[in-house]
């Protein structure tokens, strides 16, 4: 069997046991499968945005890499798979930490990155929502190193099957406990709290899947006794449940 195809069945089946795991285990109990927003998050962000970007990327990977010139270089290619993978998962979860932070400080990033935080509600389906200029800039950094150094075919899939596995569990409504394991590896439990609307500072939780990196930062941030409230100052304002409108949204006048 190819391996696209086995990437889907993991993805296809990994959500579906999220689905039960949070009718089972939940962390905030009540929550609904087919919640409001629900169709938008699989419709509009999971699939045809993710569709139409992906190619918008490639387009712009051949671009740098002029007709191969560049990968023609196979500077890893003849690396061990495994090394292969492991050397994007680490360093390009090590640059997400530093652009999630940005986009934290920065009034012109957090434009594209409040419709990740514009929901009332975080379950598993909640980590598609993204702005698509950010997925254009972030996956573009992301994926164009894999092609530009030569790597193996297989890593970009299995790259982005890791990515969205993990993805969907850090968002999931489980209420999983992950011991000592926390300030290594990212989870629901930690990342939960990166949607909290009464983070201090400029936010917490920024790591992707390593939480190592705000271990070493101190941005780690886990209070024991409250329940997160999810969204942002202002959200009232945000068309929460409108793909174009929020997409258009993000194009605002700053107010002086």
């Amino acid at each position: 069997m190819r391996l696209e195809y086995i990437s889907f069945a993991i993805i296809v089946s990994w959500a579906i046991a999220l689905t039960i795991m949070e009718r089972i285990f939940p962390y905030q109990k009540g929550y609904k499968i087919f919640r409001k927003g629900y169709w938008i998050d699989f419709f509009w962000y999971a699939l045809v945005q993710n569709y139409f970007l992906g190619i918008g990327i490639a387009f712009i990977i051949r671009c740098l890499n002029n007709n191969g010139s560049v990968s023609g270089l196979h500077i890893i290619s003849n690396w061990p798979l495994v090394w292969q993978v492991l050397l994007f998962l680490v360093s390009h979860d090590l640059w997400q930490y530093w652009f999630h932070r940005l986009q934290h400080t920065n009034r012109f990033f957090w434009r594209i990155h409040e419709a990740a935080h514009a929901t009332p509600v975080v379950d598993w389906l909640a980590g598609s929502r993204s702005h698509a200029l950010e997925i254009l800039i972030a996956q573009t950094i992301e994926f164009a190193p894999i092609i530009l150094l030569g790597a193996s075919p297989e890593v970009a899939i299995i790259k982005g099957t890791i990515d969205a596995v993990w993805g969907t569990y850090n968002h999931s409504n489980i209420n999983v406990k992950q011991g000592k394991l926390l300030y290594v590896f990212n989870g629901p439990q930690l990342h939960r709290w990166h949607h909290h609307q009464n983070v201090p500072g400029s936010g917490c939780n920024f790591s992707t899947k390593f939480s190592i990196w705000d271990t070493i930062w101190k941005t780690t941030y886990m209070p024991p006794n409250e329940l997160p409230i999810y969204g942002f100052k202002g959200i009232e304002k945000y068309p929460v449940y409108s793909y174009f409108q929020q997409f258009i949204y993000a194009f605002r006048k700053f107010r002086q």
